[in-house]
């Protein structure tokens, strides 16, 4: 398949710089994988899609404040994006400069402490974090929330809330799983009062996500690694799920991809693992049957990822459909809800 099957021209003014005034205020395009109805309705409709039994899957990563701002010891500026934090002391990194730091080479970040590059990892540096704080205290009292680069103001103290979901608790994403970002504890409280029932699973999200696909034939795509952890409750949620008949539901393509990477052997399995799944049309989905998402980027290995849980045809009339419509796109922006083909 080639990448250009995956574009779309998308208005700039369509893009979401902000969020919604509420969590819950975003629309809803929901999507029935089988046919290809489209059905618009806003996000406080979504407790009545669900029924009595059904499972609801939540990534609860946390983003980190990943982006640091510092300089060479020999002068030049530098900009650090941490993608994966290894232990207390040593993360992976990307390192913006105007040339390439060596490696041995030591960097002074935001005037107060300093890292050693002590291995370079394809396009990542390691860091050895020349201090006896470890690398999370020192992110969370120096660093920048690191909003995506399509969003075009620096990161604010509404960022800093709403670019986090209500129920975020571990640390190591480095973008925010976003369909969560729809969710209050007003409406989880629903959605249990229900008699829906919920479940998570740790996915750290990594800088890639936003990376298009540069490649013609998609085939030729190396897809970026994250690590992810599956809870043997979260195993015996689904599994009780599917026994009653009931739909399991990812909340977001992380969930999926987190699912989805655990059961290649054919079985669920908990655990943690790092993934680099690339889910493209054709692929045989394993675990989820319903995807709660937001709108993806053009050329993106998630516009692939949904293409192929809906059909390629049924998103292509669905995006076409959201522009029409002026729905608001990416982080910040509406959703879908989408059954699968």
């Amino acid at each position: 398949m080639k990448t250009q099957d995956f574009d779309f021209d998308l208005p700039p003014n369509l893009i979401a710089q902000h969020p919604a005034q509420e969590r819950t205020a975003s629309r809803m395009l929901c999507l029935d994988g089988t046919n290809g109805n489209l059905n618009d309705k806003m996000f406080v409709d979504f407790p009545d899609t669900c029924n009595k039994g059904d499972l609801l899957i939540f990534n609860d990563t946390r983003v980190i404040k990943a982006r640091l701002f510092g300089h060479k010891h020999t002068g030049g500026n530098v900009e650090v994006l941490i993608e994966r934090v290894i232990n207390p002391q040593v993360a992976y990194a990307h390192v913006r400069a105007s040339r390439s730091p060596k490696i041995g080479s030591r960097i002074r970040l935001s005037d107060a402490f300093d890292v050693e590059i002590t291995a370079r990892h394809d396009d990542l540096f390691e860091l050895h974090f020349l201090s006896d704080i470890s690398v999370f205290d020192l992110l969370e009292q120096y660093g920048v929330l690191p909003l995506p680069p399509y969003i075009t103001h620096s990161a604010t103290d509404e960022d800093e809330e709403r670019y986090q979901t209500v129920f975020a608790k571990n640390l190591g994403a480095v973008a925010a799983p976003t369909a969560g970002l729809h969710f209050n504890e007003a409406l989880l409280d629903q959605l249990q009062q229900k008699g829906v029932k919920i479940a998570y699973v740790t996915l750290h999200v990594g800088a890639g996500t936003f990376q298009p696909v540069r490649v013609d034939n998609i085939a030729d795509h190396k897809m970026h690694s994250e690590l992810f952890s599956i809870p043997q409750s979260t195993v015996d949620s689904i599994n009780e799920t599917k026994m009653r008949g009931g739909k399991v539901t990812a909340i977001g393509t992380t969930a999926l991809r987190a699912l989805e990477s655990a059961a290649q052997h054919g079985k669920l399995q908990a655990g943690d693992g790092d993934t680099d799944i690339f889910i493209t049309p054709g692929y045989e989905f394993k675990v989820v049957d319903r995807l709660f998402t937001n709108f993806h980027l053009p050329k993106s290995t998630l516009l692939m990822l949904v293409s192929a849980f809906a059909g390629i045809d049924h998103i292509k009339k669905a995006y076409a459909h959201a522009v029409a419509k002026e729905y608001r796109f990416f982080s910040y922006g509406d959703a879908m809800l989408i059954e699968k083909q």
